[in-house]
């Protein structure tokens, strides 16, 4: 008999999903989630207002800026940044449980999260238990057109955030890999087979699963 299940002698992964906004990752991830219901979603806390159709505590938990500033200084945030005017945090604590008990968890972050998850330091080493995708629109023209079809932000926010689109998709080469959004099925798909490869490393493994627990028969 082996001495450890898949559970109790696994870590989980971390798949960290990052791209411009208008990139369409949130769209995906949500159709990952339906597809891989064991996987735990991340909630980052922000200081923006909702969305038409966004609620508390399931796309974001939505904080004021003092409330978020306690979060900082009590040490709660796995990385944080301010992104177009408002505060986005990884809470510390949900994704440091998941990945100790190997629950593979998502996490839906911008281009500068993505790089603070790198250099995060804690009782996880984001090194070793995650994976990082640049999940990229096929075009900035493509991107453009998405953010004005959305129709809920006025005509400076979209020039600004395009502005900072541009520099967001130079930071490709960062990650370990690449999803091109051309067909959003194929694209959750592609997700689907990097967390399935990354379950598989040798650093997702506590001990070599082919040790025999002593008292085994």
């Amino acid at each position: 008999m082996n001495a450890f299940s898949t559970s109790e002698n696994k870590y989980g992964v971390a798949l960290v999903v990052s791209g411009a906004s208008g990139s369409g990752k949130s769209t995906a991830c949500g159709i990952l989630r339906e597809q891989e219901p064991e996987l735990a979603f991340s909630i980052s806390c922000t200081t923006r207002k909702p969305r038409a159709g966004e609620e508390h505590g399931r796309e974001y938990w939505f904080v004021d800026d003092e409330t978020f500033r306690k979060k900082i200084d009590a040490g709660e945030f796995l990385e944080y940044a301010e992104v177009h005017g408002c505060w986005y945090g990884t809470p510390r604590t949900q994704v440091e449980n998941h990945l100790n008990q190997g629950k593979d968890v998502l996490l839906d972050v911008d281009i500068e999260g993505g790089r603070r998850l790198r250099q995060c330091s804690g009782s996880i080493s984001f090194s070793t238990r995650s994976v990082d995708v640049f999940f990229a629109p096929p075009s900035l023209q493509e991107l453009e057109r998405r953010l004005r079809k959305r129709g809920t932000e006025e005509e400076v926010v979209i020039r600004r955030r395009l502005e900072n689109a541009r520099r967001e998709m130079a930071a490709w080469r960062e990650y370990q890999y690449l999803v091109i959004n051309d067909d959003l099925m194929r694209a959750v798909r592609d997700l689907q087979t990097i967390l399935q490869a990354s379950r598989q490393r040798t650093a997702a493994y506590k001990r070599p699963p082919w040790e025999v627990n002593d008292e085994s028969e």
